[in-house]
């Protein structure tokens, strides 16, 4: 395989983090982007002594102008870039009548617009290199559980883009892969719903077994955006419940208004 070089947004931990060390592993240049630059420098540094070459950028995919620099440092250092991985993301949670505008537009902000910045501003490099576009979404995108309709919004959202920009971007040679994960293990339930980390989870968890170890995620994914897949469900539970949502629709429904009653007495109302 020739040597690719792969820009991943939200790189500092979980999904992000693992698909750095597999995509190093195979070989690729990294561009690892991401807010919290204390811990991209530290991961390059593993990444490095094991003989990967690695760029850091300090990014933050809400802000105007930085994935944009970050593509330009890219392109300097490294003349081309193959595949842009658009990850970073959190999720709002709780009963809708107990969020506010601000906790929607905030998780638009991050999971959708940021998104779109990473998009525009790669898109060029992308066309020119005949590249790969992954876009992490989540098997949220199929379907909404109680407690998640700002997250499962947003990821509808993904997974729309993703879907609209496979046809629109095939002329130019850039295959689209919508990546939706089920329970990975990730920082993302330390994250509340203003995006602060914590050292413990701000709200209940799903069951641990539930979970799958992000680097077995992180090898599924890799897979599946150098095989230009336009779709790749990750989790034996995604694909179960993203099936049913497909072929069994009121089964699907009836298990979430029992959920709901549930969801209700919980701290995330």
């Amino acid at each position: 395989m020739q040597t690719l070089t792969v820009m991943i947004t939200g790189a500092s931990s979980g999904i992000g983090a693992a698909l750095a060390r597999e995509f190093a592993e195979r070989g690729a240049r990294l561009v690892l982007v991401a807010r919290r630059t204390e811990r991209l420098v530290a991961l390059a540094s593993e990444l490095r002594a094991g003989g990967s070459e690695v760029l850091v950028c300090a990014g933050d995919v809400t802000r105007d102008g930085d994935l944009e620099r970050a593509t330009e440092q890219a392109q300097k250092t490294f003349g081309v870039l193959d595949v842009v991985v658009a990850n970073a993301g959190f999720g709002v949670q709780g009963r809708l009548t107990r969020l506010s505008l601000d906790d929607v537009r905030r998780q638009f902000e991050t999971n959708v617009f940021g998104v779109l910045r990473t998009f525009y501003a790669t898109h060029a490099a992308l066309a020119e290199s005949r590249g790969r576009l992954a876009l992490i979404g989540s098997v949220s995108g199929f379907f909404c559980s109680p407690g998640t309709i700002p997250y499962s919004m947003s990821k509808f959202a993904v997974r729309a883009l993703a879907e609209g920009l496979q046809y629109e971007l095939a002329r130019e040679g850039i295959s689209v892969t919508h990546i939706a994960p089920g329970f990975v293990e990730s920082e993302i339930s330390l994250v509340d719903n203003q995006g602060v980390l914590h050292d413990t989870p701000p709200r209940p968890k799903a069951p641990q077994f539930l979970f799958m170890k992000t680097p077995q995620a992180a090898r599924q994914i890799v897979d599946a955006i150098l095989d230009r897949e336009p779709l790749r469900i990750i989790t034996g539970h995604g694909k179960v419940l993203v099936a049913a949502s497909r072929y069994t629709p009121d089964m699907l429904r009836t298990t979430l208004k029992l959920l709901a009653g549930r969801v209700a007495k919980l701290s995330i109302e």
